[in-house]
């Protein structure tokens, strides 16, 4: 009997340490059915668990979006860990896959591209855990929530802008990134208010690109081609953001064109507001971050207690009509900068005014 029971020891042990081998070999990821209750990574497992997926902490404005997203899901009683994927959709399938692993109860991300991130709404999904799109639209996926600014009108309100000062003439659009929704968006918004002038002949639209994951050098080699292409006989030029204003102005500038030819922006970034200041900007658009976290924190925080969540209007992305909230975007000029980003808060007088 002594024997017997050594080998059968023995034996559990071999048994045991292959299943442990087999479990730590597994490159697939941990699966949870949507009824299965699963175990929180926190401290306190009664305290709903946020995940925020952002696309690149590059960007400075993404800065600002962290620190007020997660301040105010820990004000309403949540715990949050914010993961970035620096522009690398692989990283950002990984990273939801982590946080999934760790029991949040809702992602929320900010996609770096529209329709890869359609994978990352599958994979919460099967897990139980809902997914709200932030500020950026995922396409072509089940997403339970869309927070985000009226995209459409951004584009209005630049394209209005530029036509306060040229209304005529040769104009070049210089767009972000095309896997990027809210790129389109914004074109389409500019769009609406330049096709009646193109059609009665009053503007040509002789250059419209976007410009690859929304980098500078990208919208600085576009207005560069542009300028080449047309004799430098630019009279405006539509950029989607302040980052692709500031690459096109760079263009404008070694042609001696900087601050004589009207530029629009976006996002009212510190560098942004200066150039509008200083005058080689005509405008940028001020989306209030801190409207934009404090309402996504709100929905993030309802949707992993299963609490109803009150939307404004729905938006298709290509697979269904997604419940969504869309704030007022705002235009930021030189006459109005006190009034809207400072008086605000979200830059400072002396930022602005003594770089």
């Amino acid at each position: 009997m002594k024997i017997l029971h050594h080998k059968t020891l023995k034996a559990l042990l071999l048994l045991s340490l292959i299943t442990v081998f087999t479990a730590g070999c597994s490159n697939s990821p941990v699966k949870h059915s949507s009824n299965q209750k699963q175990i929180k990574l926190i401290s306190d497992e009664n305290k709903p668990y946020v995940g925020f997926l952002i696309d690149t902490l590059k960007d400075e404005r993404w800065y600002k979006d962290k620190k007020l997203f997660e301040g105010q899901i820990k004000s309403l009683g949540g715990q949050v860990k914010t993961l970035a994927a620096n522009g690398l959709d692989d990283v950002q399938l990984k990273q939801a896959e982590l946080l999934i692993e760790e029991g949040v109860d809702v992602l929320v991300v900010v996609p770096h591209d529209a329709t890869m991130s359609a994978k990352i709404v599958d994979l919460a999904h099967k897990a139980g855990v809902k997914v709200i799109s932030y500020d950026r639209l995922i396409k072509d996926a089940k997403v339970d929530y869309y927070v985000s600014f009226d995209n459409v009108k951004v584009g209005e309100l630049q394209a209005t802008e530029i036509l306060k000062k040229v209304s005529s003439g040769n104009f070049a659009y210089i767009g972000g990134a095309e896997s990027d929704n809210n790129a389109i968006l914004f074109r389409m918004g500019a769009m609406k208010v330049l096709q009646p002038l193109i059609d009665k002949g009053q503007i040509k639209l002789v250059y419209d690109k976007y410009s690859d994951e929304w980098k500078p050098e990208n919208a600085k080699a576009n207005m560069k081609t542009a300028l080449a292409e047309n004799g430098n006989q630019i009279n405006a030029v539509i950029a989607a953001n302040d980052g692709t204003a500031g690459g096109a102005i760079e263009s404008l500038a070694s042609v001696g064109l900087a601050g004589t030819v009207p530029v629009s922006g976006q996002d009212a970034e510190l560098a942004g507001v200066r150039r509008v200041i200083s005058g080689t900007q005509t405008m940028t658009i001020y989306k209030s971050i801190q409207q934009l976290a404090t309402k996504s924190a709100e929905v993030a925080i309802k949707a992993a207690k299963g609490e109803t969540v009150k939307t404004n209007v729905t938006i298709n992305n290509g697979k269904m009509d997604i419940p969504s909230i869309l704030l007022d975007p705002l235009a930021v000029t030189k006459e109005n900068v006190r009034d809207t980003v400072i008086k605000d808060g979200y830059l400072t007088e002396n930022e602005v005014f003594n770089p």
